[in-house]
């Protein structure tokens, strides 16, 4: 069926459900309720149904479209978050090949044969490439050596006693911590001073 078909019917049907109503209503009012009519002066009907129906009706519309509206910002404010962060995880599987690099860069080079110390200067480069990937991408280290010890930049894994330094000071990073833009990925473990 067309919709020309369909919404013809539909006022068709509208004009009979009036005609029947107007047809047990000795008046010449136009009213539309189901109630039994106390029309006055053949203009206005007396009963209230249809005014609270309509105000029922206008009540819905309005949290109807709030609702939406509110799906809409939460739809927007998620994919804005997704967008934002999207490199997160692929960033979360490189930090430990980054430390692996660190731990071999801190290796003495002074003592190793000639080769092995070729291959401890391509690490180097190999570092300081991917550091220089991640910084492009706004990852950046949680400085948190010396520094009064924040649970939530960092996870205190040991304790230590020294006496030169005040209490609830980050005396080491054993695992370094990364931020990825405004977001923290990694927190830093850490020994504190107590």
């Amino acid at each position: 069926m067309s919709k020309g078909n369909k919404m013809k019917k539909d006022v068709k049907k509208k004009e009979e459900v009036k005609e029947n109503i107007n047809s047990e209503c000795s008046c010449d009012c136009e009213c539309s309720c189901d109630c039994e009519c106390g029309c006055q002066d053949g203009k206005e009907c007396s009963c209230d149904n249809s005014n609270e129906k309509l105000k029922e009706l206008e009540d819905k519309y309005l949290r109807l479209q709030a609702e939406f509206v509110n799906f809409r910002t939460r739809q927007a404010t998620e994919l804005g978050n997704l967008l934002k962060y999207e490199s997160e995880g692929f960033i979360k599987e490189l930090l430990p090949i980054v430390d692996n690099f660190e731990r071999a860069i801190k290796m003495d080079n002074n003592d190793l044969s000639d080769e092995v110390s070729k291959f401890l200067e391509g690490f180097k480069m190999i570092y300081t490439s991917l550091i220089n990937i991640l910084e492009k991408s706004e990852v950046k280290e949680i400085d948190v050596l010396g520094k009064e010890f924040d649970p939530v930049y960092a996870e205190a894994v040991l304790v230590e006693h020294d006496e030169n330094k005040p209490e609830g000071v980050v005396l080491e990073v054993l695992t370094k911590g990364y931020m990825y833009k405004d977001k923290i990925i990694r927190p830093a473990m850490v020994k504190v001073n107590k």
